[in-house]
């Protein structure tokens, strides 16, 4: 049976849409990943177009609460926030049985710069979980 994961974040628009997707590509076979916030927000169409340079389309995927997937009675075996040090506060804690597991990235709604820019920031951000998803499923 594959390991549930949820990966957590404030508005679900960037940091845990790339987990769940880079999960679910490279550890499909032993995961099933999920995203969700605590503040859905709209998808990022920077993270969008960095994502499709790796070759994973999530332009289709929307935004999902916290809140939906608690009342949906939801387990998971991981439960994994990837907000920022700053913002780790306000990350919610998932009820239920899980492990519970902080990745911290930088958000990528607060970068600044023109869009080249924030590409730049995100792609540095894309690869950094690419990375961890990697090291800690055990796949390369």
């Amino acid at each position: 049976m594959k390991k549930k994961v949820l990966f957590v974040c404030i508005h679900n628009s960037a940091r845990s849409q790339m987990a769940e997707a880079f999960l679910n590509q490279i550890g499909g076979d032993e995961f099933a990943a999920q995203s969700a916030g605590i503040e859905p927000g709209k998808l990022n169409p920077l993270v969008i177009e960095a994502m499709r340079e790796t070759g994973v389309d999530i332009s289709g995927n929307r935004t999902k609460s916290v809140t939906d997937l608690m009342a949906s009675g939801a387990r998971f075996d991981y439960v994994v926030t990837v907000c920022d040090e700053t913002n780790a506060e306000r990350c919610p804690i998932f009820p239920g049985g899980g492990t519970r597991l902080h990745w911290g990235f930088p958000d990528p709604s607060g970068f600044s710069g023109a869009p080249e820019q924030k590409l730049a920031q995100i792609r540095e951000v894309r690869d950094a979980i690419r990375a961890k998803i990697h090291g800690w499923s055990g796949k390369s």
